[in-house]
């Protein structure tokens, strides 16, 4: 068991002198040892610090380059692409508000006047969230069109956190997938459409879209779920106003 000895203490006895050569000894190895490793190591420094300082300057430039990028490239970038978005955008409100909604829509799609449409701002502007909301425009375009196919490429290809454009554009798929008769598709992107947000807006909407296609498929339970959502969650939403007489349709249909 090792004892504590007061500073300035000389051994006196033989086991004493011993421990204390013991002591001295393993200090003097963990200071070795001590030594030894900083000295290795600043062998590799030295050795490997041209190595070293190409590691560090190309972090650097990695870091110094995504914040260069950031500044100079996909700022700029994005500012100009809503600048050519412009006049499509224009053309899709006109459309959604106007009379010659075909004309329009073609024009928001390939451009007018000189001017980018979405699919240009797509194509040129690939990654920027200018082209992420022109494949929104695009796919609703297509889809008022009746060009559904590619009403659905492009409403899948747009991203968005939104409260209302990111269940919209799912709804939107689901649109379209009943007009290409694919009505299994089309309950699962209207159930996407429901859950993605919880509001008043997009959410009765859906689960009464979701409500009306899953009785057509003979999912009666299911829609009687759906349907008693609103009447419970939403009473003011447009779709309450008549969805007593379709959970009365899902209650007989679920008791058959």
């Amino acid at each position: 068991m090792a004892t504590y000895n007061k500073r300035g203490y000389k051994p006196k006895t033989k086991v004493e002198k011993e421990q204390d050569i013991e002591e001295g000894s393993t200090t003097a190895e963990v200071f070795n040892t001590l030594d030894e490793t900083a000295s290795k190591t600043e062998d590799f420094v030295a050795k490997n610090q041209k190595y070293i300082f190409i590691i560090i300057g190309v972090v650097a430039l990695v870091v110094l380059g995504s914040l260069a990028y950031k500044e100079f490239v996909a700022a700029p970038k994005q500012e100009n692409a809503m600048n050519d978005m412009f006049q499509a955008q224009k053309y899709f409100d006109q459309a959604v508000t106007g009379v010659a909604k075909d004309s329009l829509y073609n024009l928001a799609l390939t451009g007018g006047e000189g001017k980018f449409g979405m699919l240009d701002v797509i194509e040129e502007y690939s990654g920027t969230d200018a082209a992420n909301l022109a494949n929104y425009y695009a796919g609703t375009a297509y889809l008022r069109l009746k060009d559904y196919k590619n009403a659905v490429e492009y409403l899948s290809a747009f991203d968005s956190e939104d409260e209302v454009l990111a269940p919209l554009a799912k709804g939107n798929i689901g649109d379209a997938f009943v007009q290409l008769n694919q009505k299994e598709d089309a309950l699962e992107y209207y159930e996407k459409a429901a859950k993605m947000r919880d509001n008043e807006y997009t959410t009765p909407m859906y689960l009464y879209k979701a409500g009306a296609i899953a009785l057509d498929l003979g999912e009666a339970d299911k829609a009687l779920d759906y349907f008693t959502q609103i009447k419970e969650k939403y009473p003011n939403a447009t779709e309450a106003s008549t969805i007593d007489v379709f959970i009365g349709k899902a209650q007989v249909l679920a008791n058959k």
